[in-house]
């Protein structure tokens, strides 16, 4: 997968966390947690995209520090609305495989980068 399927990929996630968050019940569980997650949910793309946009490797290095961070995030936020019942338990088990998997990736990217250095 190159970077731009990878920015494709992060941008549909956030698509997807988006409309979990616009189908939950309104009330301040929902406020809250609903907001904590679009935070970091929608955060991996756009740091991902200025990552292949930095400046320098460091830069770089730096912008995939970030976006490990906010994938991992994502997780816990989603493994509350699981661990709570929130939501579409469907759509829930789709969010927690993808974060997974995204936050695998963006790991292996970090290290790789770093390997090269």
């Amino acid at each position: 997968m190159d970077k731009w399927e990878l920015e494709r990929r992060t941008k549909r996630f956030a698509l997807r966390v988006v409309q979990f968050v616009s189908s939950l019940p309104s009330n301040t569980v929902t406020r809250v947690m609903g907001y904590q997650l679009m935070k970091a949910g929608t955060s991996i793309g756009a740091n991902y995209r200025e990552a292949n946009r930095g400046v320098s490797r460091a830069d770089f290095l730096n912008k995939i520090g970030i976006v490990e961070k906010e994938a991992a995030e994502t997780q816990y936020w989603i493994e509350l609305f699981d661990e709570a019942g929130v939501g579409d338990a469907n759509e829930r088990a789709r969010l927690s495989q993808e974060s997974s998997e995204l936050l695998a990736i963006f790991t292996s990217i970090g290290k790789t980068t770093k390997s090269k250095g």
